[in-house]
């Protein structure tokens, strides 16, 4: 047995493992990379994943993290089964189209901004569009937590509620050839034991090897009454200032978590009476899936999350005009949109529209990968680059740990506890390099395991005889372009001598607005130098 890491290796996206077994080849997960422009090149490196040999795929759950490829390996060629639960199949099919929606239009903006430059070539197309997405929902196939099928002759498949999102799943395999059987466990990702609207993971069986997210492998976190009340914090500083909290969300599961925490601080009558927005139709029809599954959900004196929404008064603006009026209301309001590391969607028009105002907060409520805006902004950015333009940030900015839906390093260390058995081998995946090699230790250290931290395009051989990790070298890896990349520093830095003689003749306030934006610039490389030091 083979299994090729086409993402989710060394990075929290991408999450896709193909898996060569019993004369075939199928994936767990298809997900979309996200982050830098160099990540997301590897969306469209689709050769690797071998779309029209593909058996099936197992969806964890239907973040596009884990699912946002789906549609690029239907259009080359994958036409077989792809299993999930049912709420996941309700929520990807949602994510799928919306995922499409931005891709379209990011590539239409692109196309219209290369030609008023003058600079189009050849036309910038989508990585996917609607109606390609949409050939994605006739291929789902619904199954039930705790029930084994078998996708194919020796392998046995087992989903079980992994407590992140609605649906969301760990998957247990049995894989028999040749007379011998290897158990593995994806855990997808995990949630908290101390969910507000999720139940906490169930207890994992026993496997030869567990392939583990790590996205908190270096800390921990949990929802607490300093996580309440730094919310608080937050939405009574724009409060006074008469200004708006922004809080940029995950449109399925951070979301509905948001808003029952608004819930119970409205009833407890922390925070003031001003208006709440959710504004993104996304979010807004996960919303209402919310509603349906209710059995999948967990709540201490609320008989449904419709109950919630109720006592809530959420304002819904599923339309581009209604969302345009938010920025033009006077006075506090919430803001909740999408996407949750403000790449796409609404959130970021909204900050293009309040970041650089005194007064308005912004509120980080989950994961903000490497390279995306989210995570420019709290790590302290002074300007961000928003629709081509430069936008200062003068908001307060406020990043509450506590209501991530992954499970903290004690929860995960727990949680590999609980299917300890001393030949068991394992494996980080979905997260970055710095938590894994922390998390790594602290396996080792307590459970005396062997861990492995796999990389891009890593194939592994897994054998039943020894329970050893076979490592081949990864291959097909572009090597980053560092000379290029230098070499276009140094023409710039000589193109500014060359000009100083014309910069000198403009407005001296034109001068100290390029000579600020300059010395910034040079702090960022001074930083870049110190983190690399």
């Amino acid at each position: 047995m083979k299994i090729t890491f086409l993402g989710a290796a060394k990075t929290v996206t991408g999450s896709c493992y193909l898996i060569e077994a019993c004369g075939i080849m199928f994936t767990v997960d298809c997900g979309m990379f996200q982050g830098n422009s160099i990540i997301e090149k590897r969306n469209f490196e689709i050769q690797h994943y071998h779309a029209k040999e593909l058996q099936f795929i197992l969806l964890t759950h239907a973040h596009i993290d884990h699912s946002g490829l789906l549609p690029k390996i239907v259009k080359e060629g994958f036409h077989g089964r792809i299993y999930c639960t049912a709420p996941t199949k309700d929520l990807a099919t949602l994510m799928l189209e919306d995922s499409a929606h931005i891709n379209e239009m990011e590539a239409q903006w692109k196309n219209k901004k290369y030609a008023r430059h003058g600079k189009i070539e050849k036309e910038v197309l989508p990585l996917y569009t609607v109606e390609e997405a949409q050939n994605v929902s006739p291929l789902f196939t619904p199954v039930s937590y705790n029930t084994m099928f078998e996708p194919h002759p020796g392998i046995q498949v087992t989903y079980h509620d992994a407590g992140h999102i609605l649906g969301a799943a760990f998957l247990e395999l049995v894989i028999k050839e040749e007379g011998k059987e290897v158990r593995l466990v994806f855990s997808g990702d995990l949630g908290r034991t101390d969910s507000l609207l999720m139940h906490e993971p169930m207890t994992p069986p026993q496997a030869d090897f567990l392939f583990i997210e790590s996205t908190y492998g270096d800390r921990n976190h949990k929802i607490d009454q300093a996580t309440f009340d730094e919310l608080v914090d937050a939405i009574h500083y724009s409060w006074t200032h008469n200004s708006k909290t922004i809080i940029p969300a995950f449109a399925v599961g951070r979301t509905q978590e948001i808003l029952y925490c608004l819930y119970l601080l409205k009833q407890q009558n922390r925070i003031p009476d001003i208006p709440i927005f959710l504004d993104s139709p996304l979010a807004i029809q996960t919303t209402k899936i919310f509603e349906t599954y209710n059995s999948y959900l967990k709540f201490n004196d609320h008989p449904s999350f419709k109950t919630i929404l109720d006592g809530l008064s959420v304002k819904y603006t599923p339309s581009v005009k209604e969302s345009k009026e938010i920025n033009e209301l006077k006075g506090s309001a919430i803001i909740i949109s999408a996407s949750g590391m403000c790449n796409a969607g609404r959130i970021k028009h909204h900050l293009f529209n309040n970041a650089w105002k005194t007064g308005v907060s912004i509120v980080f409520v989950g994961y903000q990968a490497v390279g995306t805006l989210g995570r420019k902004i709290v790590d302290g950015a002074k300007t961000v680059r928003i629709f081509g333009e430069d936008v200062a940030i003068k908001a307060k900015v406020y990043t509450l740990g506590g209501f991530s839906a992954h499970a903290g390093q004690q929860q995960l260390l727990d949680w590999i506890g609980r299917m300890y058995q001393p030949q068991m081998e394992v494996l980080l995946v979905h997260g970055e390099e710095k938590a894994q090699e922390v998390f790594s230790k602290l396996i080792q250290q307590k459970y005396g395991l062997t861990v492995y931290i796999p990389s891009y395009l890593e194939q592994l051989e897994l054998t039943a005889e020894s329970q050893k990790v076979i490592v081949s070298e990864s291959k097909n890896i572009q090597p980053v372009e560092w000379s290029k990349l230098t070499d276009t520093i140094k023409n710039n830095f000589n193109n500014i001598n060359l000009k100083l003689k014309n910069i000198a003749q403009k407005p001296w306030e034109t001068q100290i607005c390029m000579y600020d934006r300059l010395v910034e610039l040079n702090q960022e490389i001074e930083s870049f130098l110190n983190y690399n030091k």
